[in-house]
């Protein structure tokens, strides 16, 4: 038997489920992060009755996040969200520090449908042009702050990879996959969506601060412009072996972490991963927090609100929990 590949510390590293795992390549000195969703994708993605093509790319979008954010400190967040002139108008999700998620989707249905019945409901297709935001909130005092990058007819995925290239010059591979499974057994069968993905970086010298950029080339398209660390021959033989990886390979809950970064990078030596996150879903709406809302509209407002039976409901667009209120109660 091969030996396992990573350094861990922890026993989550070869648990399998529901964790993103940092890891670093020693002879080379890149480093990723994996990610291995199973019952928490299922939670976010089943939660609203969405279309197939739609729960594929927010979960895409939960992938992404995850793997932007786990670097974060504990109770930092990001918030990941498009806003494009497609049929699948926003994706929203949120991840708090360390490993929480939520998300939701907002779209044209019968654009969507249709789409989806002629077989044209490609993730570049449904998301048209328009920007993909990425948002840091340190929390306390600090400032937000916010990266932006223009979507034109392409997936998450390559759009984050045109940020990384013009924003934070890092040579970077990018992969996330999302799929429906079936699985059997005692513990419950049917239906269940599992959802992955892979990031690996070029890490600069000093530490992994990405370094100045490159003077610009006259004449050169921004996807044209080198960045520093792209032609070391380390980055160069670490991205394609990143790039071997399938999307089979990132769903397979018999496939441990360890297994795979094993199987992908064992021509590296050691890998040494650091303490997986366990990864869930959250939401912050509550009853009370609903209701103190409701009570900031003035009353015109919320007569517009009511019911035939005078009730007020109130859905939340992340978990889809309903709250409902008499009129006593909110005044």
């Amino acid at each position: 038997m091969s030996p396992m590949p990573t350094e861990s510390r922890s026993e989550l590293a070869a648990g399998g489920d529901d964790i993103v795992l940092g890891f670093r390549t020693l002879r080379s000195n890149i480093m990723g992060r994996l990610v291995r969703m199973g019952a928490v994708a299922d939670e976010i993605l089943t939660r609203h009755d969405y279309p197939a093509p739609v729960i594929e790319a927010l979960g895409h979008a939960v992938v992404l996040a995850t793997l932007l954010g786990a670097p974060l400190k504990e109770g930092a967040r990001l918030i990941l969200q498009t806003k494009t002139d497609g049929p699948l108008r926003f994706l929203v999700v949120n991840y708090e520090s360390p490993g929480q998620l939520r998300g939701y989707a907002s779209f044209d249905e019968d654009r969507v449908l249709a789409m989806e019945k002629d077989g044209s409901a490609s993730q570049s297709l449904l998301l048209g042009s328009g920007m993909l935001a990425m948002t840091v909130d340190p929390g306390g005092d600090r400032d937000r702050y916010q990266g932006i990058v223009q979507v034109a007819e392409e997936s998450l995925a390559d759009a984050a990879l045109t940020y990384f290239r013009q924003s934070e010059q890092l040579p970077t591979y990018l992969r996330l996959s999302v799929a429906r499974q079936d699985r059997q057994g005692p513990d419950g069968g049917g239906w269940h969506w599992r959802a992955g993905g892979l990031l690996v970086q070029h890490l600069s010298p000093l530490g992994g601060t990405p370094q100045p950029a490159p003077p610009p080339i006259a004449g050169a398209e921004d996807d044209e412009l080198p960045m520093l660390g792209e032609d070391d021959d380390n980055w160069r033989r670490v991205s394609m072996l990143a790039s071997t990886v399938e999307d089979h390979e990132l769903l397979d809950p018999t496939l441990s972490p360890d297994d795979l970064l094993w199987r992908l990078f064992n021509e590296e030596g050691v890998v040494r991963a650091v303490d997986p996150t366990p990864l869930a879903g959250y939401c912050r709406c509550s009853r009370d927090g609903v209701a103190t809302m409701l009570k900031a509209y003035a009353g015109g407002e919320l007569d517009d609100m009511r019911e035939a039976d005078g009730m007020v409901a109130v859905t939340c667009e992340f978990c889809n929990a309903t709250y409902r209120f008499t009129p006593g109660e909110i005044g």
